[in-house]
Formats: C-alpha cells, sequence, structure tokens
C-alpha cells in the first residue's frame, strides 16, 4: 500500500493514524517532495475513474494564478490539467491511497480510508 501525503494535511495524518491502527504496511510519499510524474497521475486517475480537474484543489493560491477554474473540461484539456498537477502538486487533492490489488481512494475521509483496507 502507498499513500501520497502533505506532513502539513490534517486529512492525512488522520488517514496515516487509520493505517497505522489497522496495522497495514505502507509506504509514504511526500508528494510534495517527491512529485508524480505525469504518467504516474494518469494511472492514478485511472485506478480512481476520475479525471484530473476532479482531484484539484482550485482553491490554491497557484490554481488562481494558474486561472485553472476556466479551464475547460474537456477531453481534448486533459493532458493540460495533468501536466499542471504534475508541475504544480499542491494541487493535488490529498490523501491518495493505493493498495497493493491497485485500488485507490482519495482517503479525505474515514470512510474512504476504511474502504481501502
Amino acid at each position: 500500500m502507498e499513500i501520497w501525503v502533505n506532513p502539513a494535511c490534517s486529512k492525512c495524518r488522520s488517514a496515516v493514524s487509520m493505517l497505522d491502527d489497522a496495522g497495514v504496511e505502507y509506504t509514504v510519499r511526500r508528494y510534495l517532495d517527491d512529485p508524480p510524474t505525469a504518467e504516474e497521475l494518469v494511472a492514478v486517475l485511472d485506478r480512481l475513474g476520475l479525471e484530473p480537474w476532479d482531484i484539484t484543489r482550485r482553491e490554491e493560491p497557484v490554481a488562481k494564478e494558474l486561472g485553472v477554474r476556466d479551464w475547460p473540461r474537456t477531453p481534448a484539456e486533459r493532458q493540460r490539467w495533468i501536466d499542471a498537477l504534475a508541475a504544480n502538486p499542491k494541487l493535488i487533492q490529498r490523501p491518495i491511497i493505493t493498495a497493493d490489488d491497485g485500488t485507490t481512494v482519495i482517503g479525505r475521509s474515514q470512510d474512504a480510508v476504511r474502504s481501502i483496507l
């Protein structure tokens, strides 16, 4: 299992605590220090069944600077969004947890974290 975290995020800390309490083995990826590549983001999005705009934190200052709220959410613009997430990992919703079987969730709620256990 792997969890993408920002240690400053309370939701990330809560998810890590839940994983610890469940006794599962996992790898922590501090995605701000070790940003995912565009290819890794595509793989995660495919496992989540989501589009890049679905996991974009649109209230982040960099999102406002880029003007992502006004970007089209179309297949033709998908790569633009992915490239923005790869270049600006603060835009990525967190935490993202991937189980060994490939099941992936955005663990913002306790229920989402439980679903991966």
